[in-house]
């Protein structure tokens, strides 16, 4: 997983598309959806700290 593409291509795998419009919105709408995957047992230990790593870089880009 190597960029905010990515991400969403795995929410997408498993049914979650995320578009409210608002950029950092999303982010951290995707965010939790990638957290509750990683509780659920769902998603890998690295494919969740990768997704997280990612968000939160992007976030910060925005913010700044």
């Amino acid at each position: 997983m190597k960029s905010i593409y990515d991400v969403q291509q795995l929410l997408k795998k498993y049914g979650t598309i995320i578009y409210i419009g608002d950029r950092i919105a999303d982010l951290e709408l995707m965010e939790e959806e990638v957290r509750q995957l990683y509780e659920s047992n769902i998603i890998e230990p690295k494919d969740f700290q990768m997704a997280i790593l990612l968000l939160r870089q992007e976030v910060q880009k925005l913010k700044s």
